[in-house]
């Protein structure tokens, strides 16, 4: 195995890690929340994160028994997460006093997030061989759709969210 492979395999392993912990904290997150849409959307958000491990798991052993990745393996389903709220259900809005969890998830799911666009990115730019770059690209866009819909959901709830629980000076 050369150099270039090893690289391709460590990035991978890494990359199978932050999904698994993705996946640990959505599914967390799924069973905290007491809003049925966002018990939902966590949940699909888990399964998401697995397909992504299951997927970088299949290019880890095809590198490892072939030296190249496989071009023939997809990512599965991705969520529509459109909308005004894309994350919470309208209700959330008349118990946001309470919904501590619900906005520490947010917060902690942005940043997930967000650190997977930025290693996907580093690691597609990283890459030497197309194919690997391409489906860091891919990854890095899908992580960019959930960071933008956790973000879109906390803007929409912040200030609402700030001044019932007293956090703002004013």
């Amino acid at each position: 195995m050369d150099n270039k492979q090893k690289e391709m395999l460590e990035g991978l392993k890494l990359a199978i890690k932050g999904e698994r912990d993705g996946h640990s904290f959505y599914k967390m997150a799924a069973r905290t929340t007491e809003d049925s849409k966002g018990q939902e959307v966590f949940d699909t958000l888990a399964s998401e994160e697995l397909d992504h491990m299951r997927f970088l798991k299949e290019q880890y052993d095809s590198i490892l028994k072939t030296g190249k990745p496989n071009t023939s393996i997809n990512f599965g389903s991705k969520l529509d997460l459109s909308g005004m709220s894309p994350i919470f259900s309208d209700d959330l809005k008349s118990r946001l006093t309470d919904a501590h969890m619900e906005m520490s998830a947010l917060s902690i799911g942005i940043q997930l997030e967000l650190d997977a666009m930025k290693f996907y990115k580093e690691q597609s730019e990283k890459a030497e061989v197309e194919e690997v770059s391409k489906f860091y690209d891919e990854l890095a866009e899908w992580e960019k759709g959930h960071y933008q819909a956790l973000l879109n959901q906390q803007e929409s709830l912040r200030d609402d969210y700030w001044d019932s629980a007293g956090f703002a000076p004013f």
